[in-house]
């Protein structure tokens, strides 16, 4: 049986903006370990289910969709989000 990962788009670290996080995507868990191309070096695998990543408006939709499609699925809630707020005075304290 397939298993999947439902969970929220992290925020870009390179940027500030907030877009598409509150997205969901379902990506499955890989079948088997990646290894070293002989030839190349690069890793790679032969499951083809690694390539695929669905998105999802909501958390509930996301999960109807691994029910009807019979998967096992993990739900990684998002983490809390924490202001640090700051003046620009506290840079020279």
């Amino acid at each position: 049986m397939a298993t999947a990962r439902i969970f929220q788009r992290p925020k870009n670290a390179m940027q500030s903006g907030k877009h598409r996080t509150d997205a969901w995507q379902l990506e499955y868990e890989p079948a088997e370990a990646k290894h070293a191309d002989p030839l190349t070096g690069w890793a790679g695998s032969g499951d083809t289910r690694d390539q695929i990543r669905l998105g999802f408006p909501t958390c509930e939709a996301a999960i109807a969709y691994a029910e009807r499609e019979g998967l096992a699925y993990t739900v990684i809630p998002a983490p809390t989000k924490t202001l640090k707020l700051q003046a620009y005075a506290d840079n020279f304290r």
